[in-house]
């Protein structure tokens, strides 16, 4: 008798193969930004599946240990798999070890798990894109890395994008940086006003980006402190200002007394 358990007992499908009429869930659009002091974090809160959206409250940014952050896109239910493992493996080598892992140490660990996903990448689920966000408190300096599906780890600048809506604003980054001056020169809450209007825009060119209207992108910072979120409030006046912004922009106030709509 040959074959596998999953086919013995007629499961299905089998590992790597989605069952006919199953749709992974996926999360879209999040964004690494350099700034005076740091490095900023947003992510989208939309999780699709086909056409579907499946959640708009989904967290895309998460800490690794206290000076390592982790935005994902690709497979939901993968990626947070993966980032379960990560944190572990970490936690594990700073216990057993009585240090911390090294960043490059972090970042090889990044690509083990990425390789070790690859099989499933090959079959078209669970493909899984991750973009690190790190400050080395050996060297006392913050790196943005972005990772193919296959593992090759490419280090940022000032800043890093990953997901599907990404592919609509990379050139916006680079536009930025020539009429405003590099990210990491500028202070917080100017960075994150320009980056919740990426998202934006993502999400009007994107369907699956969520964008600012119904739930608010999350947003996360990694310092020499620590790590930390943003408050609601800080968010919400962030997006508020986006939005005036483009009112005004777009020729949309009240018009004057004596006016025609």
């Amino acid at each position: 008798m040959s074959g596998t358990f999953a086919e013995l007992v007629g499961f299905p499908g089998t590992l790597g193969t989605m069952p006919a009429g199953m749709k992974e869930t996926r999360g879209t659009t999040v964004l690494a930004l350099r700034y005076e002091g740091g490095i900023l974090n947003l992510g989208d809160r939309r999780a699709t599946a086909a056409n579907y959206v499946m959640y708009d409250r989904a967290e895309k940014v998460m800490p690794l240990d206290d000076s390592t952050l982790i935005a994902i896109s690709g497979s939901y239910a993968r990626s947070i798999e993966i980032v379960r493992y990560l944190k572990h493996s970490f936690k594990y080598y700073s216990r057993t070890q009585l240090q911390d892992l090294s960043l490059e140490g972090k970042l090889q660990e990044v690509t083990r798990a990425l390789s070790g996903n690859l099989p499933m990448t090959l079959d078209g689920v669970g493909i899984f894109i991750p973009l690190i966000s790190a400050y080395d408190p050996r060297a006392e300096t913050f790196g943005i890395y972005f990772y193919d599906a296959m593992g090759a780890r490419f280090e940022s600048g000032d800043f890093g994008a990953a997901g599907s809506g990404s592919e609509r604003i990379r050139g916006i980054f680079d536009y930025i940086t020539r009429v405003k001056g590099d990210f990491d020169n500028r202070p917080l809450a100017d960075v994150l006003r320009d980056g919740l209007t990426m998202l934006d825009i993502a999400a009007q060119l994107d369907s699956a980006t969520g964008g600012l209207d119904r739930i608010p992108p999350l947003a996360m910072v990694v310092e020499a402190e620590g790590i930390r979120k943003l408050a609601a409030k800080e968010i919400a006046k962030a997006v508020a200002d986006v939005k005036a912004s483009d009112t005004g922009q777009r020729g949309g106030g009240a018009p004057a007394a004596g006016g025609t709509a």
